[in-house]
Parts: structure tokens; C-alpha cells; sequence
């Protein structure tokens, strides 16, 4: 089973996922960043801190649809995927935000 069943199953509708869909060029340059961002020591650690938090918890591979989301640099909540990924508000593990 693949990690993510749900993974490829529906098409953005935001602007930006319209722009990628409509540009392969763009695309390619974008999937090139997100996996050098993702290969990242920093990166790698955070996921691996969270699926260990997930598998401790019995959430990992259940398909309830939920994730631990970090809260602080320690501390975790169970939150939904959707609005933990699309929680931009928080940033523990990387430089500050621009305004």
C-alpha cells in the first residue's frame, strides 16, 4: 500500500495548483526545489519526529484522515490533515516568516 492512498486522487483548484497543472516547465522546476527542500537534514528530521509521534499514538496508516500537527517545537495536537498542511500561520522549524 502506497503511504498516502488518498495521494494523486484529486486536482488542485487554487491558482497556483491550476499554474503547475497548465505549466510543465514550471512544474518540473517546482517538484526539482521541493525535492531538494525535502532531502533537507531539517526536513527529514521533522517527519520522522512525527511519523514516530503518529506511529506511537496508533494514527500512522489508519486513514482517519488526522495528523499530529506541532503546536510548539515539543508539543503535538491531533488535528486534520487539511488544515494542518494548510496552516502557514506557524513556522518552529525554519526561518521567520516575511511580512
Amino acid at each position: 500500500m502506497p503511504r498516502n492512498s488518498l495521494a494523486g486522487t484529486k486536482k488542485g483548484t487554487s491558482k497556483s495548483a491550476l499554474y503547475f497543472q497548465t505549466n510543465p516547465v514550471a512544474k518540473a522546476k517546482k517538484k526539482a526545489y521541493d525535492t531538494t527542500y525535502n532531502a533537507s537534514p531539517l526536513q527529514r528530521k521533522k517527519r520522522s519526529d512525527l511519523v514516530k509521534i503518529n506511529r506511537d499514538k496508533g494514527n500512522y496508516g489508519n486513514l482517519d484522515g488526522k495528523d499530529e500537527a506541532h503546536v510548539s517545537k515539543k508539543k503535538t495536537k491531533l488535528q486534520s490533515q487539511s488544515k494542518n498542511r494548510a496552516d502557514k500561520s506557524k513556522n518552529f522549524f525554519g526561518k521567520a516568516k516575511k511580512k
